[in-house]
């Protein structure tokens, strides 16, 4: 594990690399991300607060812990994507959290020259990288304090790779939230009949790539969708367009994560999926890609959130992208708005 180094998003985040062995194309590192400065602890009770204690013959501190002190929460990216939103993560160190994001393998900041970008042929595999993370995090925090506790937060496959590892290790986080999970394939009805041809293409030819569909329209969304007062400038070699290359490995291993769900998981802590309320097919350019989900059928996703685990909150968004964190600013406000009001809640029943 190296030392934390600046990173490419600037002085508010520092970047660690994490060595994960080799493999037959070298070797293999993911890279936890930090977002810096240290969050403010303190901060200072408002009027109305101090007039509510009075009023109940409560003591009135100039001062009280941050709602999401003892918090860390891990970032975990989509398909052909990193680690990039800012915003985000003021979110959350706004509110006391300590904010990690982590470029899987062959991803990102951890890609590296002659990798199969984004390969992996088993999503369990990133048991290794999740763990060499939650390691840097400990290493990292005030145990003088207590132990703190984990907030999983997924985007897309980032969400689908969360999700399983969160049900194989059930007393690991504390709450799980996941923006537009990919947690079913998007021609569900095939799924059951295509399953068995990847199965034997990856099992002879693993590396085979499948046709590009990708046309660049939920890019083209995304741009148009910008805030032009905080542009979020990105990597083309890390986040490419069209996307990374589709190889049979890796799709297998997508669908038996999807049968797993499909299964039913047992995720302990609770669970809130952010969708966008409609899905948009991406058959050609329209004004309509700019305001819907046009990589998943949200509906979709929304019956296999509720297989997730027995504590399961569906946040719908209207007029969400794929990821709703970077729709227009009226969509967006009402995923933060969403994510503020779930997480006060959980942080408040669960003794933060």
């Amino acid at each position: 594990m190296t030392e934390w180094v600046p990173d490419v998003l600037g002085d508010e985040f520092a970047q660690r690399t994490l060595p994960l062995g080799d493999d037959e194309e070298g070797a293999i590192v993911a890279t936890l991300v930090r977002a810096l400065p240290e969050p403010n602890v303190p901060h200072r009770v408002g009027r109305w607060e101090q007039v509510v204690r009075s009023l109940r013959g409560l003591p009135a501190p100039t001062e009280v812990a941050p709602l999401l002190d003892g918090v860390d929460v891990l970032y975990v990216h989509g398909w052909s994507d990193y680690f990039f939103q800012k915003r985000l993560a003021r979110f959350w160190t706004s509110r006391g959290a300590r904010f990690f994001a982590l470029d899987l393998r062959k991803y990102g900041r951890s890609l590296r020259d002659g990798q199969t970008p984004g390969y992996i042929a088993d999503l369990a595999t990133y048991d290794e990288d999740i763990a060499a993370a939650l390691a840097a995090l400990a290493q990292d925090a005030d145990s003088s304090r207590g132990p703190r506790r984990l907030v999983l937060m997924g985007h897309s496959t980032g969400g689908l790779v969360l999700s399983l590892w969160a049900s194989r290790h059930p007393d690991a986080a504390s709450a799980v939230i996941l923006n537009s999970p990919w947690l079913e394939f998007q021609l569900a009805p095939l799924r059951a009949a295509l399953a068995p041809v990847v199965e034997l293409q990856a099992r002879l030819r693993p590396l085979d790539v499948a046709p590009q569909i990708d046309l660049g329209f939920y890019a083209r969304a995304q741009a148009e969708a910008a805030d032009p007062d905080d542009v979020l400038e990105t990597n083309p070699a890390w986040r490419p367009v069209p996307s990374m290359p589709v190889h049979a490995g890796w799709l297998h291993a997508i669908l038996r994560g999807h049968r797993s769900v499909a299964d039913g998981l047992s995720i302990e802590s609770p669970v809130c999926v952010l969708l966008s309320a409609r899905s948009a097919v991406p058959s050609r350019w329209s004004e309509e890609l700019t305001s819907a989900d046009s990589v998943l059928v949200v509906d979709d996703i929304a019956r296999r959130a509720l297989r997730l685990g027995s504590s399961v909150t569906i946040e719908r968004i209207h007029g969400a992208l794929h990821d709703v964190f970077l729709s227009r600013k009226t969509a967006r406000d009402d995923a933060y708005a969403r994510l503020e009001r779930w997480v006060t809640g959980w942080a408040r029943s669960s003794g933060s």
